[in-house]
């Protein structure tokens, strides 16, 4: 059975993830990987540390060893440790917010985007510049940290979290084009962010989700849709 291995660095975005796989994968096998001392320990040192970069590359090779055909990296906070680790591991693995910067840089010029952790408002900044440099686009990047709304979620407080956020959001929508959620776990207030600001909103999972599947559909793995 062709098999994905999801590596989580913290809690809360796996129940979300699943029935989207079910959706764009249905018939394939989902193996999840989930250590919260990951981001815990980003989230105190304010970066990703060399402990960090090691443990990831552990659950990397441990995902190699269970058979996974790719490996959905879910966490954009370490996002550039995978990038270090493809050439080492001997499958694909394949960024949640890939897809999400390439489509945002290829249609819009002017990209805002929201965190609510600083420690994941620059590498999604490095990794859309990256990808605009790769389409020869030139893009201008406003950061919006909803402070508080990560503790929020992770408390037991999601109505603070989503107000935070929506704050966040508003002061983006004024000098941006579109919105980019730079973590998953934002993916609950896509909706309502479209709604309350006009503009487009893009999110990493479901956008991370086909990227699996399109990938998996050149190695031959899944019939290709």
């Amino acid at each position: 059975m062709t098999t994905i291995a999801a590596i989580y660095t913290g809690q809360g975005l796996a129940e979300r993830i699943q029935p989207l796989f079910r959706e764009e994968l249905p018939g394939c096998r989902l193996v999840t990987l989930l250590d919260d001392s990951l981001i815990a320990e980003v989230i105190r040192e304010g970066r990703v540390t060399p402990g960090v970069t090691r443990r990831l590359f552990q659950y990397y090779r441990h995902a190699e060893e269970l058979g996974a055909d790719v490996i959905f990296n879910t966490c954009s906070s370490v996002g550039e440790v995978a990038d270090w680790a493809k050439p080492m591991i001997g499958v694909p693995i394949v960024k949640i917010d890939e897809a999400m910067a390439q489509q945002a840089v290829q249609g819009f010029d002017r990209i805002g985007v929201l965190a609510t952790l600083p420690t994941t408002l620059e590498p999604t900044r490095r990794l859309l510049q990256k990808e605009a440099e790769l389409k020869g686009r030139s893009v201008n990047i406003a950061d919006a940290l909803a402070e508080g709304a990560y503790q929020a979620l992770t408390s037991g407080q999601p109505e603070e979290h989503d107000r935070l956020i929506l704050e966040a959001a508003k002061k983006a929508a004024e000098q941006a084009d579109v919105l980019v959620l730079a973590q998953g776990s934002m993916i609950r207030m896509e909706e309502a962010l479209r709604q309350a600001t006009g503009l487009p909103v893009y999110s990493s999972p479901r956008l991370g989700i086909i990227a699996v599947r399109e990938q998996l559909e050149r190695m031959g793995k899944v019939n290709a849709r």
